[in-house]
């Protein structure tokens, strides 16, 4: 596992990172670590190593949305940091507990991914707005329903999940990149990632840091011209379905 340290605040971890870069990151707060994702299986011995080398307690774990490749080392996270707060988006605690049924208002979209059940319960679950530590919750639903993002409102560093990815070209999720299409294979419902999209941009971020693909810094423009080419997609799609 690939352990980057951005920012002294910031903290990447990336399994596989030459084949299927899969991201998960520690966040620095005065009381310690929040844990933003658990990436696949097996990255637990890492991710406790890391937080034990920068001297500081591993506090919350936060998940983004319940795709396996967040949540596949969830319970032995958990396991290991039995007294760290887990904190779930409120929609994706259903998914994350085995159910796959979406709500009346999702079933413009198909359930996509690759889901993982976990046994872990939360102790809070996550609604937009809310805060953990220093971030921000922000709903950005689009890639599963209930996705959010998590804005580090010191730095403006945006922490997003898989409402976009940057391996092989920065792209909205649902947007195809056939060097590594696994994130728009993923995506429930590309029409609503697009609005999501937009409302991230509009939080005009300084650090852009993605489940898949490097950090972008200063990337406005290039999210720009990745909502723009999603844009004219959804587009094309609405017009041949009229």
């Amino acid at each position: 596992m690939k352990v980057t340290s951005h920012t002294d605040t910031l903290i990447q971890l990336t399994q596989l990172p030459h084949v299927f870069p899969v991201n998960c990151y520690l966040v620095r707060d005065d009381d310690g670590f929040t844990l933003i994702d658990t990436a696949l299986g097996g990255a637990t011995p890492t991710i406790v190593a890391t937080a034990e080398r920068l001297r500081a307690p591993i506090v919350r774990i936060a998940l983004t949305h319940a795709h396996g490749d967040h949540v596949g080392s969830f319970d032995a996270v958990h396991a290991a940091l039995p007294d760290a707060e887990v904190l779930v988006p409120e929609r994706e605690a259903r998914f994350l507990a085995g159910e796959r049924v979406l709500d009346a208002p999702e079933t413009v979209g198909k359930l996509r991914g690759n889901w993982k059940t976990c046994t872990t319960q939360p102790t809070r679950l996550l609604r937009h707005g809310d805060r953990v530590g220093s971030l921000e919750v922000v709903a950005s639903p689009g890639h599963t329903p209930g996705h959010v993002a998590y804005l580090d409102t010191r730095s403006g560093t945006l922490i997003a999940g898989d409402a976009f990815q940057t391996r092989a070209g920065i792209a909205v999720s649902g947007v195809v990149r056939p060097l590594f299409p696994f994130p728009a294979m993923g995506t429930w419902h590309k029409p609503t990632a697009l609005q999501s999209a937009r409302s991230l941009r509009a939080l005009s971020p300084t650090v852009l840091a993605v489940g898949h693909g490097d950090m972008l810094r200063d990337p406005v423009a290039e999210m720009d011209r990745a909502i723009a080419t999603c844009e004219r997609q959804v587009t094309r799609a609405a017009a041949n379905a009229a």
